[in-house]
């Protein structure tokens, strides 16, 4: 098995964090892993992306385009920015979510409408309102976690092994959120 994971989103929101778990989850499980971190602007609101490939033998860090299994993405126009680097027969996990950009912002451009409308037309896409369930669990940090759980069953890694890397990386005094943002994300369909 081998498996080329993106992660993509906006600084601020975790993508760096679930990027580390799912790298180390990986390890844990006995496969030779690779990650790569692009953060662009990382500033809060900046694109962000990182690359986990994992497997049973993996020589470079980076996901080429066309060829990723997976793209977990923490906001709907990050994802659709980088659709074109999932493989035929991949998915795109997609928090909906809107964070407009600068260009948006200052009215040079306008948001796209429609964002998973649209790559639905293309690919498999798994959508979740990761904000709105890390808003009820009273703490909207724990977005990562909630996205991370819900594509957990596309990862090819253990759930229990994704579980307990979250537990011994985010900080001691958030353990008991996250992981219940984990779990209500997994439980999500």
């Amino acid at each position: 098995m081998s498996k080329n994971v993106m992660i993509v989103g906006v600084g601020g929101q975790g993508t760096l964090l679930t990027s580390r778990i799912i790298g180390k989850s990986a390890l844990k499980e006995g496969y030779d892993v690779k990650i790569s971190e692009v953060h662009g602007m990382a500033q809060r609101g900046g694109s962000v992306v990182t690359f986990v490939r994992y497997g049973d033998k993996v020589s470079e860090p980076v996901v080429e385009e066309g060829c990723a299994d997976v793209i977990i993405s923490f906001e709907r126009l990050e994802a659709m920015r980088y659709a074109h680097y999932l493989k035929q027969g991949g998915i795109i996990v997609v928090n909906d979510c809107r964070i407009d950009p600068m260009t948006v912002v200052t009215g040079a451009k306008t948001y796209p409408e429609g964002i998973i409308e649209t790559l639905k037309q293309t690919y498999s896409v798994y959508s979740i309102d990761g904000q709105e369930i890390a808003k009820s669990l009273g703490n909207s940090k724990v977005l990562n976690s909630v996205v991370l759980g819900y594509s957990a069953r596309h990862l090819g890694l253990n759930v229990e092994t994704l579980k307990q890397t979250l537990e011994s990386i985010v900080p001691p005094k958030t353990v008991e959120i996250n992981v219940n943002a984990f779990k209500k994300g997994y439980e999500s369909k």
